[in-house]
């Protein structure tokens, strides 16, 4: 394969010989700058012969390519064996194809690509960026199909990468943070995949076996799971025998069935947790929305001026500013590819703790009833619109928008779509979802401090 892949890329277009990626950004950037930032990328598409879906943009401002493949392969699909999806990613890079992992490290080293690898809740990603130059490129390539398509699975390296999240879990155990965000997970998620820790928890970690990792990789590492996102500079027919030589080897497999709906809640709930932490922390939600969802932009906009824009917002204004009880206070929705969470989060006092949790469902049922002043929604519109060519201009972040526009089956057109449809979002629609969506007196409110 590497003779044949080299000679392809020979025929392409050389520039910039050998010199390593971080001396070339760094000397690079402000030159493609103007280029890149008002650009709308023009996405090239196709499927591979064994159904693994391609997303490329062409990017000749630098020398350098950034390849993902992104499989339906996080943690719910961990089936009951909480960190499973974690645990496997992150043993592919540990001993592939005869390689030792300080192998595998070296041989990217050496021509100065970085491997990527990651697991969340939905997604989980396989990826290098390298120079394009034939002699870098060709081993990166070569290399990532390795970790992608001949993982090892070693005992001593299995055994090593689950003691460390063990050590991980426990430390969990000490963070009030990180206490509340699980707890919040369960109440808000229930019985959904969703509700377990992506990395895992004391149960599962003890009966996850070496098995599991390898049934995991062949059921959800398979071509027909996955999404491949190509950025750089390439061009097409080099794309396509770049994805050849990444995932022809893969089996085609099957698609991963479809999620069960994250289900709404029916009334409100209270956690308390006590923990002896210097300050209170604070979680309140439900469920929020998708990727795809009918009311994305609208719920978007909506959240922006509430607690989704810093020191802007309205909760910063009266909890932080007015009243001086949380540094910082904040409200997302987080969309997955069922409903994800929506949720606000602050850290207070504990003697101070009824207080914010007052203001924030007065201020939330007051935003609910009233939606954003005219002023309000004008200046957020402003702001994300007039971001949003920040969001794009640079190889790696338009990497993550192809890896979510294929893994999500979102329109082919969403970025050159994005500012026209956030400005189609007048005060109207932003009530309307407001009122259908959120739901002040259903929420879920976790503490975890001193009580």
């Amino acid at each position: 394969m590497g003779d044949k892949l080299e000679s392809l890329l020979l025929r392409g277009k050389k520039i910039f010989p050998g010199m390593m990626m971080q001396r070339m950004i760094g000397s690079l950037c402000l030159m493609t700058f103007s280029v890149v930032v008002y650009a709308t990328p023009q996405i090239q598409t196709w499927q591979t012969a064994n159904g693994a879906k391609v997303l490329f943009v062409p990017a000749s401002e630098i020398p350098m390519l950034d390849v993902r493949i992104v499989f339906d392969a996080g943690s719910a699909r961990d089936d009951g064996l909480s960190g499973l999806a974690v645990l496997t990613n992150g043993l592919l890079s540990e001993g592939a194809a005869g390689k030792t992992s300080q192998q595998i490290a070296e041989t990217f080293e050496s021509v100065g690509a970085q491997i990527e690898y990651d697991a969340g809740r939905d997604m989980a990603i396989v990826g290098v960026r390298s120079l394009t130059e034939s002699r870098y490129l060709t081993t990166a390539i070569e290399s990532l199909a390795q970790v992608l398509t001949q993982p090892d699975f070693p005992q001593d390296a299995f055994q090593r990468e689950l003691n460390r999240m063990k050590v991980a879990v426990k430390a969990r155990e000490q963070s009030p943070s990180a206490i509340a965000s699980e707890a919040f997970s369960k109440a808000v998620f229930g019985d959904h995949p969703y509700a377990s820790p992506s990395s895992g928890d004391k149960e599962s970690l003890e009966k996850i076996t070496l098995d599991d990792v390898r049934t995991f990789y062949k059921q959800y590492y398979v071509a027909n799971n996955a999404t491949i996102a190509i950025v750089g500079n390439v061009e097409r027919w080099q794309a396509e025998e770049i994805v050849k030589a990444v995932v022809s080897s893969l089996s085609m497999g099957k698609k991963a069935v479809a999620l069960p709906q994250v289900q709404p809640l029916t009334e409100a709930k209270k956690i308390i947790i006590d923990y002896p932490s210097a300050q209170t922390h604070i979680f309140v939600g439900q469920p929020g929305m998708k990727r795809g969802d009918e009311d994305y932009f609208s719920l978007y906009v909506a959240n922006h001026p509430f607690g989704g824009s810093g020191f802007a917002s309205r909760l910063v204004e009266v909890i932080r500013e007015e009243h001086g009880l949380a540094y910082s206070v904040y409200s997302y929705f987080s969309p997955l590819r069922e409903n994800g969470v929506f949720a606000m989060g602050m850290q207070t006092k504990t003697e101070q703790t009824q207080q914010a949790l007052l203001l924030l469902d007065q201020e939330l049922k007051k935003y609910v009833d009233s939606g954003p002043e005219k002023e309000e929604l004008a200046a957020s519109l402003s702001n994300i619109t007039g971001g949003f060519p920040l969001k794009i201009d640079g190889n790696g972040k338009l990497l993550e928008y192809l890896s979510m526009i294929g893994f999500y089956d979102l329109p082919i057109d969403y970025l050159d779509r994005f500012i026209a449809n956030m400005g189609s979002v007048d005060m109207k629609k932003v009530n309307d979802a407001l009122t259908r969506r959120v739901h002040p007196d259903r929420m879920v409110t976790v503490i975890v401090g001193k009580q």
